[in-house]
């Protein structure tokens, strides 16, 4: 398969599924949306877009799931996950712990993509080395690899506009076959906080953005 192939997707139960993520407490994650959010609203946000993307992988086709945290688990945490814990440094060297701590066909997304569906986990793997997810503001939200490889992450400069175009790079040039996933956005900034949620209007992050937008309360 040729790099910017989409195909493969299908197979996967012999994937492992990684989350990388934050512990949603207020005031250490998704700060970009205050304001016009409060720091608590915007832990509620992170916490919906966690819990659906936890669900989503959840009924995806897998051989172990695991949820890279940095902090600790709560009640939004469903059974079915092991939890390691982050290791210390930039997000490039957190991503490459996640894949040094598994052996065989991964697939990383992180917290952000609240829309994404088990049918995109689904990946397969015949004639294809790498998955590559790319995100709508430069970054990726999906990486998979076949052998996970660190050294394939540390270096790649995060959160930039080039971020993504730096990390496909440097599989080509490892000479990797990459296949695509779809382009999603991530949750980063108010702005699409309503875009997503219009996108996935059956989530958990639908229904408490709406919550919030409608003064009902940021809780069901």
């Amino acid at each position: 398969m040729k790099a910017g192939d989409t195909g493969g997707i299908g197979g996967g139960p012999g994937t492992t599924l990684l989350v990388i993520a934050k512990e949603p407490l207020p005031g250490r994650v998704k700060t970009r949306l205050v304001p016009p959010y409060t720091f608590e609203q915007a832990a509620l946000l992170a916490e919906a877009a966690l819990s659906d993307t936890l669900a989503a992988v959840l009924a995806a086709p897998a051989c172990r799931r695991v949820l890279v945290l940095d902090g600790a688990a709560g009640p939004w945490l469903p059974e079915g996950f092991e939890v390691l814990q982050q290791c210390e440094g930039g997000l490039d060297e957190r991503l490459a712990s996640a894949f040094a701590s598994v052996c065989g066909p991964s697939l990383l997304i992180g917290m952000d993509t609240p829309q994404v569906v088990p049918d995109l986990l689904a990946v397969g793997w015949e004639g294809v080395d790498a998955w590559f997810g790319p995100a709508a503001d430069g970054g990726f939200w999906a990486l998979g690899l076949r052998d996970p490889d660190p050294d394939l992450l540390r270096g790649i400069p995060v959160s930039t506009p080039d971020t993504g175009a730096a990390q496909l790079l440097r599989l080509r040039e490892a000479g990797l076959q990459v296949a695509r996933l779809p382009v999603l956005r991530d949750v980063d900034t108010a702005g699409d906080v309503a875009a997503v949620a219009a996108l996935a209007p059956g989530t958990r992050f639908a229904a408490c953005a709406d919550r919030i937008a409608t003064g009902r309360g940021d809780r069901p």
